[in-house]
């Protein structure tokens, strides 16, 4: 196929992403990790459906970690370790952009004593005959309510690509997924962790869940099927893609980063995404949450978009999507006693007033509104 059909077939397939497909989608092409909320009732739907575009949209291994407060580190360890007889393509050497490795070693408490949620290791005893390693996709479900060192462990896993069992040290794919599935409004996750997760998604109910639904339309058919007295043939129970090929192969992943590294960025353009760092920072009703890190991220999210949008450069309004996946989990409110007019005297009274009711969303809207778009 030429290449002109190959990006046509790309652009095709991602015209047919859900919501949550495209999340995944943008994290892989960015190497990045990924926060996704929804309401209580439809997070085990939503685990589902996450489950069935790992198989059938990118075939990946996928494992979830059911977290709760007595949640430990080798409950974590052993939950996202799956067996495998050959290396996926996601297991593979990159040569290519953000690649971080990690010293950093959660594995004492604060006065220095080992803690309970931690692993134990045996240096020098560690096994070569458990070969399992870290799955492609990680769901974590609720891990916002565990303890603050199995958080630690997570991000660990994210930047050193590793996680130690009582056995062995089992490496992670080169290029994996990490998704934080929790409820919206639940509350954050450990700062660390919360600021190196790429980007934010609250799926709408609206939206649906397409895979899983596929999946039990297939289920009615065959159950249908039995009870019919001339037998049609059954119907897979998944959903139609896992018979073949995954919606995205190997060479379209390669085609879509590829073309997010020769996106083009002007000077204007490349003010803009630097201004509206700034403005945030400025914005009275932010605390904190507008790290360098969030900057770096912006970037690189606005180029991931680009070629999803089957543009060969960034616009402004793709800078104004990226700043609403980026910030609304990293953004802190502040509290009227710590406004920063208090210094000056203002009343607490008319700053409360002031106060109420912002919402992390209303702050990115203002800053959007009020920062000067490039022509």
């Amino acid at each position: 196929m030429s290449e002109t059909g190959t990006a046509a077939s790309i652009n095709g397939k991602v015209q047919e992403l859900g919501d949550v497909e495209l999340a995944c989608l943008i994290c892989l092409i960015a190497d990045q990790h990924a926060i996704v909320e929804a309401d209580k009732e439809s997070l085990d739907d939503l685990e589902q459906e996450i489950r069935l575009i790992s198989s059938n949209t990118f075939g990946l291994s996928c494992a979830v970690v059911d977290c709760n407060e007595r949640t430990t580190i080798d409950d974590l360890g052993n939950a996202i370790l799956v067996h495998h007889s050959e290396p996926s393509y996601f297991s593979k050497p990159l040569a290519r952009h953000f690649r971080e490795y990690s010293s950093f070693d959660p594995d004492s408490s604060e006065d220095g004593r080992p803690s309970p949620f931690t692993a134990t290791r045996s240096p020098g005893k560690l096994s070569s005959m458990d070969s399992r390693r870290v799955a492609d996709v990680v769901i974590t479900k609720n891990l916002n309510v565990t303890h603050h060192l199995v958080q630690i462990q997570a991000l660990e896993l994210i930047r050193g690509k590793r996680i130690f069992s009582r056995t062995a040290v089992h490496s992670a794919p080169r290029r994996f997924l990490f998704i934080s599935l929790q409820e919206a409004g639940s509350g954050r996750l450990t700062p660390l962790l919360n600021d190196r997760l790429f980007i934010s998604h609250t799926h709408d109910p609206e939206d649906g869940l397409p895979n899983l639904e596929d999946q039990q339309q297939a289920v009615t058919a065959e159950d249908a099927s039995d009870t019919s007295v001339i037998h049609s043939p059954s119907v897979s129970p998944l959903h139609m893609r896992t018979s073949s090929e995954p919606l995205f192969s190997k060479r379209d992943i390669d085609t879509l980063i590829t073309r997010a590294d020769s996106v083009s960025l002007t000077a204007e353009i490349r003010a803009y995404i630097h201004s509206l760092p700034a403005f945030l920072r400025l914005h009275r009703a932010v605390a904190g949450g507008v790290s360098s890190n969030a900057t770096r991220y912006l970037n690189i999210l606005c180029r991931v978009l680009a070629p999803l949008h089957e543009l060969t450069y960034i616009t402004p309004s793709l800078v104004q999507l990226a700043v609403r996946k980026i910030y609304p989990h990293r953004i802190t409110l502040t509290t009227p006693e710590n406004e920063r007019s208090m210094q000056w005297g203002s009343s607490v009274e008319v700053v409360r007033d002031l106060l109420e009711g912002v919402t992390v969303g209303d702050v990115i809207e203002d800053v959007l509104a009020e920062v000067e778009v490039p022509l």
